[in-house]
Protein backbone atom coordinates (compact mmCIF):
# COMPACT_ATOMS: atom_id res chain seq x y z
CA UNK A 1 0.00 0.00 0.00
CA UNK A 2 1.04 3.63 -0.44
CA UNK A 3 2.95 5.59 2.16
CA UNK A 4 1.97 9.15 3.06
CA UNK A 5 3.15 12.01 5.24
CA UNK A 6 0.51 14.60 6.18
CA UNK A 7 2.39 17.77 7.10
CA UNK A 8 1.66 21.15 8.70
CA UNK A 9 -1.95 20.43 9.70
CA UNK A 10 -3.77 21.49 12.86
CA UNK A 11 -4.46 18.16 14.56
CA UNK A 12 -7.57 17.66 16.72
CA UNK A 13 -7.46 14.34 18.55
CA UNK A 14 -9.17 14.18 21.97
CA UNK A 15 -8.06 10.56 22.39
CA UNK A 16 -4.51 11.90 22.79
CA UNK A 17 -5.37 15.35 24.14
CA UNK A 18 -4.10 17.09 20.98
CA UNK A 19 -5.99 20.35 20.54
CA UNK A 20 -5.16 22.17 17.34
CA UNK A 21 -1.41 21.66 17.56
CA UNK A 22 0.71 21.30 14.43
CA UNK A 23 1.63 17.66 13.99
CA UNK A 24 2.76 15.50 11.10
CA UNK A 25 0.85 12.25 10.58
CA UNK A 26 2.61 9.34 8.87
CA UNK A 27 0.70 6.53 7.13
CA UNK A 28 1.94 3.15 5.96
CA UNK A 29 0.22 -0.14 5.12
CA UNK A 30 -3.17 1.16 6.17
CA UNK A 31 -2.05 2.22 9.65
CA UNK A 32 -0.79 5.38 11.30
CA UNK A 33 2.92 5.00 12.05
CA UNK A 34 5.58 6.89 13.96
CA UNK A 35 7.42 8.21 10.90
CA UNK A 36 7.50 8.01 7.13
CA UNK A 37 10.34 7.24 4.77
CA UNK A 38 11.79 9.71 2.32
CA UNK A 39 9.75 8.08 -0.44
CA UNK A 40 6.37 8.88 1.17
CA UNK A 41 3.86 11.02 -0.72
CA UNK A 42 3.59 14.36 1.08
CA UNK A 43 0.17 15.94 1.68
CA UNK A 44 0.42 19.61 2.66
CA UNK A 45 -2.31 20.29 5.25
CA UNK A 46 -1.28 23.88 5.98
CA UNK A 47 -4.13 25.86 7.63
CA UNK A 48 -6.29 22.73 7.56
CA UNK A 49 -7.88 20.70 10.36
CA UNK A 50 -6.74 17.09 10.61
CA UNK A 51 -8.96 14.62 12.48
CA UNK A 52 -9.59 10.92 12.63
CA UNK A 53 -12.40 9.61 10.48
CA UNK A 54 -15.77 10.28 12.11
CA UNK A 55 -18.10 7.60 13.49
CA UNK A 56 -21.88 7.61 13.16
CA UNK A 57 -23.30 6.01 16.31
CA UNK A 58 -26.98 5.95 15.31
CA UNK A 59 -28.63 6.00 11.88
CA UNK A 60 -31.18 4.05 9.86
CA UNK A 61 -29.37 3.35 6.61
CA UNK A 62 -29.95 -0.32 5.76
CA UNK A 63 -32.72 -2.86 5.95
CA UNK A 64 -36.43 -3.40 5.34
CA UNK A 65 -37.92 -0.23 6.79
CA UNK A 66 -35.42 1.89 4.86
CA UNK A 67 -36.49 0.09 1.70
CA UNK A 68 -40.17 0.63 2.54
CA UNK A 69 -39.39 4.34 2.62
CA UNK A 70 -37.70 4.13 -0.77
CA UNK A 71 -40.61 2.20 -2.28
CA UNK A 72 -43.42 4.48 -1.27
CA UNK A 73 -41.60 7.81 -1.49
CA UNK A 74 -40.46 8.11 -5.13
CA UNK A 75 -40.71 11.89 -4.67
CA UNK A 76 -37.74 11.72 -2.30
CA UNK A 77 -35.40 10.94 -5.17
CA UNK A 78 -37.17 12.82 -7.94
CA UNK A 79 -35.14 16.00 -7.43
CA UNK A 80 -32.18 14.48 -5.62
CA UNK A 81 -30.50 12.09 -8.04
CA UNK A 82 -27.12 12.48 -9.69
CA UNK A 83 -25.36 10.97 -12.66
CA UNK A 84 -22.70 8.36 -12.30
CA UNK A 85 -19.18 9.72 -11.86
CA UNK A 86 -15.84 8.25 -12.81
CA UNK A 87 -15.51 6.45 -9.46
CA UNK A 88 -19.17 6.34 -8.33
CA UNK A 89 -22.47 4.69 -9.06
CA UNK A 90 -25.65 6.69 -9.71
CA UNK A 91 -26.65 8.56 -6.54
CA UNK A 92 -30.31 8.88 -5.65
CA UNK A 93 -32.48 10.07 -2.78
CA UNK A 94 -32.36 12.75 -0.10
CA UNK A 95 -33.78 11.60 3.22
CA UNK A 96 -33.55 7.94 2.17
CA UNK A 97 -30.59 7.76 -0.20
CA UNK A 98 -29.52 4.63 -2.04
CA UNK A 99 -26.85 2.51 -0.41
CA UNK A 100 -24.30 3.91 -2.85
CA UNK A 101 -25.11 7.52 -2.10
CA UNK A 102 -25.13 6.72 1.62
CA UNK A 103 -21.50 5.60 1.54
CA UNK A 104 -20.39 8.44 -0.71
CA UNK A 105 -22.07 11.17 1.35
CA UNK A 106 -20.67 9.93 4.66
CA UNK A 107 -17.22 9.80 3.10
CA UNK A 108 -17.50 13.35 1.72
CA UNK A 109 -18.08 14.57 5.27
CA UNK A 110 -15.12 12.63 6.65
CA UNK A 111 -16.96 9.62 8.13
CA UNK A 112 -15.48 6.13 7.99
CA UNK A 113 -17.86 4.12 10.21
CA UNK A 114 -21.65 3.98 10.65
CA UNK A 115 -23.88 1.96 12.96
CA UNK A 116 -27.21 0.74 11.58
CA UNK A 117 -29.25 1.31 14.71
CA UNK A 118 -32.26 -1.01 14.37
CA UNK A 119 -31.90 -4.38 12.67
CA UNK A 120 -34.99 -6.63 12.86
CA UNK A 121 -33.46 -10.04 13.56
CA UNK A 122 -35.77 -11.83 11.12
CA UNK A 123 -34.62 -9.49 8.33
CA UNK A 124 -30.93 -9.44 9.20
CA UNK A 125 -30.01 -10.94 5.82
CA UNK A 126 -31.54 -7.92 4.11
CA UNK A 127 -29.66 -5.55 6.40
CA UNK A 128 -26.33 -7.21 5.68
CA UNK A 129 -26.97 -7.26 1.95
CA UNK A 130 -27.37 -3.48 2.00
CA UNK A 131 -24.40 -3.00 4.33
CA UNK A 132 -22.31 -5.05 1.92
CA UNK A 133 -23.29 -2.78 -0.99
CA UNK A 134 -22.64 0.48 0.86
CA UNK A 135 -19.21 1.70 -0.28
CA UNK A 136 -16.23 3.02 1.69
CA UNK A 137 -17.56 3.17 5.26
CA UNK A 138 -17.23 0.34 7.78
CA UNK A 139 -20.50 -0.71 9.40
CA UNK A 140 -22.19 -2.75 12.08
CA UNK A 141 -25.83 -3.31 13.07
CA UNK A 142 -27.74 -3.47 16.35
CA UNK A 143 -30.48 -6.13 16.47
CA UNK A 144 -33.71 -4.88 18.04
CA UNK A 145 -34.39 -6.88 21.21
CA UNK A 146 -36.57 -4.72 23.49
CA UNK A 147 -39.89 -6.33 22.47
CA UNK A 148 -38.68 -9.84 21.79
CA UNK A 149 -40.88 -12.64 23.18
CA UNK A 150 -37.95 -14.81 24.28
CA UNK A 151 -36.34 -11.92 26.12
CA UNK A 152 -39.52 -10.81 27.89
CA UNK A 153 -40.23 -14.30 29.20
CA UNK A 154 -36.68 -14.82 30.47
CA UNK A 155 -36.51 -11.43 32.18
CA UNK A 156 -39.99 -11.82 33.67
CA UNK A 157 -38.77 -15.04 35.28
CA UNK A 158 -35.48 -13.40 36.33
CA UNK A 159 -33.52 -15.82 34.14
CA UNK A 160 -30.65 -13.47 33.24
CA UNK A 161 -28.26 -16.28 32.35
CA UNK A 162 -30.82 -17.81 29.99
CA UNK A 163 -31.47 -14.41 28.47
CA UNK A 164 -27.74 -13.89 28.00
CA UNK A 165 -27.47 -17.24 26.23
CA UNK A 166 -30.36 -16.28 23.95
CA UNK A 167 -28.85 -12.84 23.16
CA UNK A 168 -25.48 -14.46 22.41
CA UNK A 169 -27.23 -16.86 20.04
CA UNK A 170 -29.15 -14.00 18.41
CA UNK A 171 -25.99 -11.93 17.84
CA UNK A 172 -24.36 -14.92 16.20
CA UNK A 173 -27.39 -15.66 14.00
CA UNK A 174 -27.83 -12.05 12.86
CA UNK A 175 -24.16 -11.01 12.81
CA UNK A 176 -25.19 -8.26 15.24
CA UNK A 177 -23.11 -5.94 17.36
CA UNK A 178 -25.10 -5.24 20.54
CA UNK A 179 -28.44 -4.77 22.28
CA UNK A 180 -30.91 -2.24 20.87
CA UNK A 181 -34.12 -1.38 22.71
CA UNK A 182 -36.96 0.54 21.04
CA UNK A 183 -39.97 1.67 23.07
CA UNK A 184 -39.51 -1.31 25.42
CA UNK A 185 -42.77 -3.19 25.76
CA UNK A 186 -44.63 -0.51 23.83
CA UNK A 187 -43.98 -1.96 20.39
CA UNK A 188 -45.30 -5.35 21.52
CA UNK A 189 -48.30 -3.59 23.09
CA UNK A 190 -48.94 -1.99 19.69
CA UNK A 191 -49.74 -5.43 18.31
CA UNK A 192 -52.83 -5.17 20.53
CA UNK A 193 -53.50 -1.52 19.63
CA UNK A 194 -51.94 -0.30 22.89
CA UNK A 195 -48.67 1.33 24.05
CA UNK A 196 -46.46 1.73 27.11
CA UNK A 197 -46.08 5.45 27.75
CA UNK A 198 -44.24 5.16 31.07
CA UNK A 199 -41.65 2.69 32.26
CA UNK A 200 -44.18 1.20 34.69
CA UNK A 201 -47.00 0.44 32.22
CA UNK A 202 -47.57 -3.32 31.96
CA UNK A 203 -46.97 -5.04 28.62
CA UNK A 204 -50.22 -6.80 27.64
CA UNK A 205 -50.14 -10.60 28.14
CA UNK A 206 -46.50 -10.64 29.30
CA UNK A 207 -46.78 -9.44 32.93
CA UNK A 208 -43.65 -7.27 32.64
CA UNK A 209 -42.93 -3.53 32.52
CA UNK A 210 -40.49 -1.43 30.42
CA UNK A 211 -38.46 -0.75 33.58
CA UNK A 212 -37.99 -4.49 34.12
CA UNK A 213 -37.07 -4.99 30.44
CA UNK A 214 -34.45 -2.23 30.51
CA UNK A 215 -32.94 -3.37 33.81
CA UNK A 216 -32.85 -6.99 32.67
CA UNK A 217 -31.13 -6.08 29.41
CA UNK A 218 -28.55 -3.94 31.22
CA UNK A 219 -27.78 -6.97 33.39
CA UNK A 220 -27.63 -9.16 30.27
CA UNK A 221 -25.29 -6.76 28.52
CA UNK A 222 -22.93 -6.70 31.49
CA UNK A 223 -23.12 -10.49 31.89
CA UNK A 224 -21.89 -10.86 28.30
CA UNK A 225 -19.37 -8.02 28.48
CA UNK A 226 -20.42 -6.57 25.12
CA UNK A 227 -18.34 -3.72 23.65
CA UNK A 228 -21.28 -1.26 23.50
CA UNK A 229 -23.73 -0.41 26.26
CA UNK A 230 -27.47 -1.02 26.00
CA UNK A 231 -28.64 1.33 23.22
CA UNK A 232 -32.10 2.62 24.10
CA UNK A 233 -34.87 4.50 22.31
CA UNK A 234 -37.04 5.35 25.30
CA UNK A 235 -40.79 5.18 25.86
CA UNK A 236 -43.07 8.12 25.10
CA UNK A 237 -40.94 9.46 22.26
CA UNK A 238 -42.08 12.72 20.71
CA UNK A 239 -44.84 13.55 23.21
CA UNK A 240 -45.13 16.77 25.27
CA UNK A 241 -44.05 16.23 28.86
CA UNK A 242 -42.00 13.11 28.13
CA UNK A 243 -38.85 14.39 29.87
CA UNK A 244 -40.08 12.87 33.13
CA UNK A 245 -40.22 9.44 31.48
CA UNK A 246 -36.72 10.11 30.14
CA UNK A 247 -35.35 10.88 33.58
CA UNK A 248 -37.07 7.83 35.07
CA UNK A 249 -35.43 5.68 32.38
CA UNK A 250 -31.97 7.17 32.79
CA UNK A 251 -32.12 6.57 36.52
CA UNK A 252 -32.35 2.82 35.84
CA UNK A 253 -28.63 2.95 35.00
CA UNK A 254 -27.73 4.09 38.53
CA UNK A 255 -25.76 1.53 40.47
CA UNK A 256 -24.66 -0.40 37.39
CA UNK A 257 -20.98 -0.52 36.42
CA UNK A 258 -19.65 -1.68 33.07
CA UNK A 259 -16.99 -4.36 33.25
CA UNK A 260 -15.37 -5.46 30.01
CA UNK A 261 -12.08 -5.43 28.16
CA UNK A 262 -12.98 -2.44 25.99
CA UNK A 263 -12.48 0.23 28.63
CA UNK A 264 -16.16 1.18 28.39
CA UNK A 265 -17.50 2.95 31.48
CA UNK A 266 -21.09 3.44 30.40
CA UNK A 267 -24.00 1.02 30.80
CA UNK A 268 -26.67 2.96 28.86
CA UNK A 269 -26.68 4.91 25.61
CA UNK A 270 -29.78 7.10 25.30
CA UNK A 271 -30.36 7.79 21.65
CA UNK A 272 -31.91 10.81 19.81
CA UNK A 273 -32.44 12.56 23.14
CA UNK A 274 -34.01 15.61 21.48
CA UNK A 275 -37.20 13.59 20.97
CA UNK A 276 -37.24 12.76 24.70
CA UNK A 277 -36.61 16.21 26.25
CA UNK A 278 -40.04 17.80 25.96
CA UNK A 279 -41.97 19.78 28.56
CA UNK A 280 -45.58 20.94 28.62
CA UNK A 281 -48.68 18.80 28.50
CA UNK A 282 -49.90 19.66 24.99
CA UNK A 283 -48.59 21.20 21.75
CA UNK A 284 -49.82 24.62 22.84
CA UNK A 285 -47.49 24.88 25.87
CA UNK A 286 -44.79 22.60 24.43
CA UNK A 287 -41.33 23.66 25.66
CA UNK A 288 -37.72 22.58 26.06
CA UNK A 289 -36.55 20.56 29.01
CA UNK A 290 -33.06 20.05 27.61
CA UNK A 291 -31.43 21.72 30.60
CA UNK A 292 -33.16 19.45 33.11
CA UNK A 293 -32.25 16.33 31.13
CA UNK A 294 -28.64 17.37 30.58
CA UNK A 295 -28.20 18.39 34.23
CA UNK A 296 -28.86 14.74 35.06
CA UNK A 297 -26.75 13.32 32.20
CA UNK A 298 -23.82 15.54 33.15
CA UNK A 299 -23.82 14.03 36.65
CA UNK A 300 -23.99 10.39 35.53
CA UNK A 301 -20.76 9.11 34.02
CA UNK A 302 -22.29 5.74 33.13
CA UNK A 303 -24.60 7.31 30.47
CA UNK A 304 -23.86 8.44 26.91
CA UNK A 305 -26.32 10.22 24.63
CA UNK A 306 -26.76 11.34 21.07
CA UNK A 307 -28.67 14.45 20.10
CA UNK A 308 -31.14 13.71 17.29
CA UNK A 309 -30.93 17.23 15.88
CA UNK A 310 -33.81 18.54 13.76
CA UNK A 311 -32.47 19.91 10.47
CA UNK A 312 -35.59 21.78 9.26
CA UNK A 313 -36.08 19.63 6.15
CA UNK A 314 -38.70 17.46 4.57
CA UNK A 315 -37.75 13.95 5.57
CA UNK A 316 -39.02 10.40 6.09
CA UNK A 317 -39.52 9.20 9.65
CA UNK A 318 -39.02 5.49 10.30
CA UNK A 319 -38.77 3.62 13.55
CA UNK A 320 -39.53 0.34 15.28
CA UNK A 321 -41.69 2.51 17.57
CA UNK A 322 -44.86 1.57 15.67
CA UNK A 323 -47.35 3.39 17.94
CA UNK A 324 -45.45 6.66 17.59
CA UNK A 325 -45.59 6.49 13.81
CA UNK A 326 -49.35 5.98 13.98
CA UNK A 327 -49.55 9.00 16.30
CA UNK A 328 -47.47 11.04 13.83
CA UNK A 329 -49.74 9.99 10.97
CA UNK A 330 -52.65 11.29 13.03
CA UNK A 331 -50.90 14.66 13.36
CA UNK A 332 -49.91 15.29 9.75
CA UNK A 333 -52.30 12.96 7.87
CA UNK A 334 -49.58 11.92 5.42
CA UNK A 335 -49.21 8.36 4.18
CA UNK A 336 -48.35 5.74 6.74
CA UNK A 337 -46.86 2.24 6.56
CA UNK A 338 -46.72 -0.26 9.41
CA UNK A 339 -45.16 -3.71 9.70
CA UNK A 340 -45.13 -6.30 12.49
CA UNK A 341 -42.11 -8.62 12.64
CA UNK A 342 -43.42 -11.83 14.17
CA UNK A 343 -42.08 -12.43 17.73
CA UNK A 344 -39.49 -9.67 17.59
CA UNK A 345 -40.34 -6.08 16.71
CA UNK A 346 -42.29 -3.81 14.34
CA UNK A 347 -41.82 -0.65 12.30
CA UNK A 348 -43.67 2.35 10.95
CA UNK A 349 -42.84 4.88 8.22
CA UNK A 350 -44.36 8.36 7.78
CA UNK A 351 -43.10 11.39 5.77
CA UNK A 352 -42.68 14.59 7.77
CA UNK A 353 -41.83 18.24 7.12
CA UNK A 354 -39.91 20.15 9.79
CA UNK A 355 -41.00 23.59 8.67
CA UNK A 356 -39.45 26.83 10.00
CA UNK A 357 -42.99 28.21 9.80
CA UNK A 358 -44.23 25.82 12.50
CA UNK A 359 -43.58 26.74 16.12
CA UNK A 360 -43.11 23.16 17.33
CA UNK A 361 -40.46 22.47 14.68
CA UNK A 362 -38.50 25.55 15.77
CA UNK A 363 -38.60 24.40 19.39
CA UNK A 364 -37.45 20.91 18.40
CA UNK A 365 -34.56 22.48 16.46
CA UNK A 366 -33.54 24.44 19.55
CA UNK A 367 -33.75 21.44 21.91
CA UNK A 368 -31.32 19.38 19.83
CA UNK A 369 -28.74 22.18 19.90
CA UNK A 370 -29.27 22.83 23.61
CA UNK A 371 -28.42 19.21 24.45
CA UNK A 372 -24.97 19.59 22.89
CA UNK A 373 -24.42 23.13 24.20
CA UNK A 374 -25.39 22.15 27.76
CA UNK A 375 -23.11 19.11 27.69
CA UNK A 376 -20.14 19.24 30.06
CA UNK A 377 -18.53 16.13 28.58
CA UNK A 378 -18.30 16.03 24.76
CA UNK A 379 -16.86 12.52 25.06
CA UNK A 380 -20.32 11.35 26.17
CA UNK A 381 -22.46 13.52 23.86
CA UNK A 382 -22.61 12.66 20.17
CA UNK A 383 -24.05 14.50 17.17
CA UNK A 384 -26.78 12.69 15.23
CA UNK A 385 -30.01 13.44 13.38
CA UNK A 386 -31.46 9.98 14.10
CA UNK A 387 -31.24 9.80 10.31
CA UNK A 388 -33.66 10.20 8.69
CA UNK A 389 -36.11 10.88 11.52
CA UNK A 390 -35.07 14.42 12.48
CA UNK A 391 -33.46 15.02 9.11
CA UNK A 392 -30.89 13.50 6.75
CA UNK A 393 -27.37 12.82 7.97
CA UNK A 394 -26.11 14.93 5.07
CA UNK A 395 -27.03 17.97 7.19
CA UNK A 396 -24.26 17.31 9.72
CA UNK A 397 -22.26 20.24 8.26
CA UNK A 398 -25.18 22.52 9.06
CA UNK A 399 -25.51 21.17 12.61
CA UNK A 400 -21.79 21.59 13.23
CA UNK A 401 -22.09 25.17 11.97
CA UNK A 402 -24.96 25.94 14.34
CA UNK A 403 -22.99 24.50 17.25
CA UNK A 404 -19.80 26.38 16.39
CA UNK A 405 -21.41 29.72 15.55
CA UNK A 406 -23.84 31.72 17.68
CA UNK A 407 -24.35 33.98 14.67
CA UNK A 408 -25.57 31.01 12.63
CA UNK A 409 -28.03 30.10 15.40
CA UNK A 410 -29.27 33.67 15.75
CA UNK A 411 -29.75 33.98 12.00
CA UNK A 412 -31.85 30.81 11.99
CA UNK A 413 -33.96 32.02 14.91
CA UNK A 414 -34.70 35.25 13.04
CA UNK A 415 -35.85 33.20 10.06
CA UNK A 416 -38.53 31.37 12.08
CA UNK A 417 -42.09 32.58 11.52
CA UNK A 418 -42.75 32.33 15.27
CA UNK A 419 -39.28 33.26 16.47
CA UNK A 420 -40.57 34.97 19.63
CA UNK A 421 -42.43 31.83 20.69
CA UNK A 422 -39.42 29.64 19.97
CA UNK A 423 -37.27 31.94 22.13
CA UNK A 424 -39.85 31.92 24.95
CA UNK A 425 -40.04 28.10 25.01
CA UNK A 426 -36.28 27.44 24.84
CA UNK A 427 -32.93 28.76 26.06
CA UNK A 428 -30.92 28.55 22.85
CA UNK A 429 -31.01 32.30 22.16
CA UNK A 430 -29.33 33.06 25.48
CA UNK A 431 -26.51 30.51 25.06
CA UNK A 432 -23.25 32.17 24.01
CA UNK A 433 -21.20 28.98 23.93
CA UNK A 434 -19.61 28.08 20.60
CA UNK A 435 -18.14 24.60 20.34
CA UNK A 436 -14.53 24.24 19.26
CA UNK A 437 -13.15 21.81 16.70
CA UNK A 438 -11.65 19.86 19.58
CA UNK A 439 -15.13 19.42 21.08
CA UNK A 440 -16.57 18.53 17.66
CA UNK A 441 -13.83 15.89 17.30
CA UNK A 442 -14.80 14.46 20.69
CA UNK A 443 -18.50 14.34 19.75
CA UNK A 444 -17.93 12.76 16.34
CA UNK A 445 -14.69 10.78 16.70
CA UNK A 446 -13.13 9.88 20.02
CA UNK A 447 -16.39 9.76 21.98
CA UNK A 448 -18.40 7.47 19.68
CA UNK A 449 -15.37 5.21 19.20
CA UNK A 450 -15.03 4.76 22.96
CA UNK A 451 -18.77 4.22 23.44
CA UNK A 452 -18.81 1.54 20.73
CA UNK A 453 -15.75 -0.22 22.09
CA UNK A 454 -13.74 0.57 18.95
CA UNK A 455 -11.23 3.07 20.30
CA UNK A 456 -8.29 0.73 19.79
CA UNK A 457 -8.45 1.40 16.05
CA UNK A 458 -10.99 4.18 15.47
CA UNK A 459 -11.54 7.76 16.57
CA UNK A 460 -7.91 8.80 17.01
CA UNK A 461 -4.61 9.39 15.23
CA UNK A 462 -2.10 7.52 17.42
CA UNK A 463 0.47 5.22 15.82
CA UNK A 464 -0.98 1.74 15.35
CA UNK A 465 -4.54 2.95 14.74
CA UNK A 466 -6.39 2.64 11.44
CA UNK A 467 -5.29 5.30 8.95
CA UNK A 468 -8.81 6.75 8.75
CA UNK A 469 -8.06 10.46 8.45
CA UNK A 470 -10.18 13.47 7.46
CA UNK A 471 -8.56 16.75 6.40
CA UNK A 472 -10.79 19.83 6.28
CA UNK A 473 -10.34 23.28 4.73
CA UNK A 474 -10.91 25.13 8.01
CA UNK A 475 -9.56 25.49 11.53
CA UNK A 476 -10.54 27.12 14.82
CA UNK A 477 -9.92 30.56 13.35
CA UNK A 478 -12.67 30.03 10.76
CA UNK A 479 -15.73 31.97 11.92
CA UNK A 480 -17.81 32.43 8.76
CA UNK A 481 -20.79 30.03 9.05
CA UNK A 482 -20.92 29.43 5.30
CA UNK A 483 -17.24 28.50 5.25
CA UNK A 484 -17.66 26.09 8.17
CA UNK A 485 -20.61 24.34 6.53
CA UNK A 486 -18.90 24.09 3.15
CA UNK A 487 -15.67 22.75 4.60
CA UNK A 488 -17.30 20.11 6.81
CA UNK A 489 -19.41 18.84 3.92
CA UNK A 490 -16.52 18.51 1.46
CA UNK A 491 -13.33 17.10 2.91
CA UNK A 492 -10.08 18.13 1.32
CA UNK A 493 -8.91 14.52 1.80
CA UNK A 494 -10.37 11.39 3.31
CA UNK A 495 -8.05 8.47 3.99
CA UNK A 496 -9.76 5.14 4.62
CA UNK A 497 -7.41 2.36 5.72
CA UNK A 498 -4.52 4.39 4.37
CA UNK A 499 -6.02 4.92 0.92
CA UNK A 500 -7.26 8.27 -0.41
CA UNK A 501 -10.99 7.78 -1.10
CA UNK A 502 -12.08 11.45 -1.31
CA UNK A 503 -10.17 14.44 -2.63
CA UNK A 504 -11.72 17.93 -2.56
CA UNK A 505 -15.17 16.44 -1.95
CA UNK A 506 -14.92 14.10 -4.95
CA UNK A 507 -14.96 10.31 -4.56
CA UNK A 508 -11.79 8.97 -6.17
CA UNK A 509 -11.73 5.40 -4.84
CA UNK A 510 -14.49 3.10 -3.46
CA UNK A 511 -12.13 1.78 -0.79
CA UNK A 512 -12.38 -1.51 1.08
CA UNK A 513 -15.07 -1.73 3.73
CA UNK A 514 -15.45 -4.00 6.76
CA UNK A 515 -18.44 -5.34 8.72
CA UNK A 516 -18.22 -5.76 12.50
CA UNK A 517 -20.17 -8.21 14.64
CA UNK A 518 -19.81 -9.76 18.09
CA UNK A 519 -19.46 -13.50 18.69
CA UNK A 520 -19.73 -14.12 22.42
CA UNK A 521 -19.16 -17.57 23.88
CA UNK A 522 -21.48 -18.72 26.68
CA UNK A 523 -21.93 -22.00 28.51
CA UNK A 524 -23.98 -24.59 26.65
CA UNK A 525 -27.64 -23.95 27.46
CA UNK A 526 -29.97 -26.76 26.42
CA UNK A 527 -33.03 -25.00 27.85
CA UNK A 528 -32.59 -21.93 25.64
CA UNK A 529 -31.99 -23.97 22.50
CA UNK A 530 -35.09 -26.04 23.30
CA UNK A 531 -37.09 -22.82 23.68
CA UNK A 532 -35.78 -21.49 20.37
CA UNK A 533 -36.64 -24.63 18.44
CA UNK A 534 -40.08 -24.88 20.03
CA UNK A 535 -41.05 -21.28 19.18
CA UNK A 536 -39.67 -21.49 15.67
CA UNK A 537 -41.80 -24.54 15.02
CA UNK A 538 -44.87 -23.05 16.64
CA UNK A 539 -44.80 -19.36 15.68
CA UNK A 540 -42.22 -18.40 13.05
CA UNK A 541 -42.88 -18.32 9.30
CA UNK A 542 -39.31 -19.52 8.62
CA UNK A 543 -37.41 -22.41 10.10
CA UNK A 544 -34.34 -22.00 12.25
CA UNK A 545 -32.02 -22.89 9.37
CA UNK A 546 -33.32 -20.01 7.25
CA UNK A 547 -32.84 -17.51 10.08
CA UNK A 548 -29.05 -17.55 10.15
CA UNK A 549 -27.11 -14.85 8.29
CA UNK A 550 -24.42 -16.79 6.38
CA UNK A 551 -20.90 -15.47 6.63
CA UNK A 552 -20.97 -14.89 2.88
CA UNK A 553 -23.46 -12.07 3.51
CA UNK A 554 -20.86 -10.18 5.54
CA UNK A 555 -17.53 -10.47 3.71
CA UNK A 556 -14.44 -8.75 5.07
CA UNK A 557 -15.77 -9.32 8.57
CA UNK A 558 -14.18 -8.15 11.77
CA UNK A 559 -15.47 -10.54 14.42
CA UNK A 560 -15.13 -9.44 18.03
CA UNK A 561 -14.81 -12.72 19.93
CA UNK A 562 -15.77 -12.69 23.63
CA UNK A 563 -15.94 -15.35 26.32
CA UNK A 564 -18.69 -15.07 28.96
CA UNK A 565 -18.15 -18.54 30.37
CA UNK A 566 -15.69 -17.37 33.03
Amino acid sequence: MSEFLIKNGYVYDPSQGINGERHDIAVKDGKIVESASSGATVIDAKDKAVMAGALEIHAHIAGPKVNVGRWYRPEDKLFHSYKRGESTRIEGGFSIPTVFKTGYEYARMGYTFAMEAAMPPLYARHVHEEIHDTPIIDEAALPVIGNNWFMMEYIKNNEIENNAAYVAWLLRQTKGYGIKIVNPGGTEAWAWGLNCLTIHDPVPYFDITPAEIITGLIQTNEFLGLPHSVHIHQNSLGLPGNYTVTLDTLKLAEGHTAKNRFGRKQVMHSTHLQFHSYGGDNWGNFESKAREVMDYVNRQENITIDTGNVTLDETTTMTADGPFEHHLHGLNHLKWANVDVELETAAGVVPYIYSPNIKVCGIQWAIGLELALFSKDPMRTFITTDHPNAGPFTRYPRIVTWLMSKKARDDQIKAFKYSDKVVDATEVASIDRELTLYEIAAMTRAGPAAALGLSQNYGGLAPGMNADIAIYNFNDETTDPAAIEKAYGNVAFLFKDGKICVRDGVIVDPGMKHTFWVDVKVKENKQVMHDVREKFLKYYSVNEGNYLVPESYAPHQHVIALDATQ
